[in-house]
């Protein structure tokens, strides 16, 4: 299991860091869905009223688990190509969705960001203006980097498959005959010459992010953006 979800031994004193970790914990095993105060207590082994000592409320909860996410995610510099900066930033927000793919639809809806939070996206915005952005390029930049990445990994955690061999396996049981016994020349055309080369669906983050970041460069570029 990984690092950001391991169980906390529940012998130990309660916290707030250690609420929020157990919260996350069941988020990323079992969906948003199972927390509750009344599970975080069983499994803290603690009277769920105890930790409104810890926690206010439901959202001081989210907005508490929310910012255990951005944590996690390697925050842009100003040194260097600013290209390089945001690519190793959105490759690690897709990292750390997808282990907690739970966190998506919170991401943007907190009205009470944590320091994480606000951290992170003065990084993103301090490497844009670093770079020669201006505010509105700023904006439009940040927006279309952040939709990507949500807008990927929603798709890529609701596929029937995890890898480019459970792909491949499954195309030949179920996606090629399909095509095959129907007016679909296009499509099994593409997806034949592809299953044959190999394709692995998770190629196509880096070939979608590198079009946004040069055409993001282009802009940059033009006086009146």
């Amino acid at each position: 299991m990984a690092e950001d979800v391991e169980r906390v031994e529940p012998g130990a004193g309660l916290s707030k860091d250690r609420v929020l970790r157990e919260a996350v914990r069941l988020a990323a095993t079992e969906g948003i869905d199972a927390v509750s105060m009344r599970r975080l207590g069983r499994e803290l082994r603690a009277g769920a009223m105890s930790l409104y000592h810890y926690v206010a409320n439901k959202d001081e909860l989210l907005d508490g688990m929310v910012d255990l996410v951005f944590a996690q995610i390697e925050a842009p510099t100003t040194a260097g190509d600013w290209r390089a900066a945001m690519r190793r930033r959105s490759r690690s927000m897709r990292e750390v969705l997808l282990r907690h793919s739970w966190a998506i639809a919170l991401m943007e809806s907190r009205t009470n960001p944590g320091p994480a939070n606000l951290h992170h996206r003065n990084a993103v915005t301090a490497c844009l203006r670093a770079a020669g952005f201006s505010i509105v390029m700023t904006a439009h930049a940040t927006w279309l980097l952040d939709s990507y990445v949500y807008g990927f990994v929603l798709q890529e955690a609701s596929l029937p498959f995890n890898n480019a061999e459970e792909l491949a396996a499954m195309s030949d049981d179920v996606f090629l005959p399909l095509l095959q016994s129907d007016p679909y020349p296009h499509l099994s055309e593409v997806a034949s010459a592809l299953l044959a080369a190999g394709y692995d669906p998770a190629t196509e983050f880096a070939f979608g992010l590198d079009v946004i970041l040069e055409a993001l460069e282009r802009l940059r570029r033009t006086p009146e953006a």
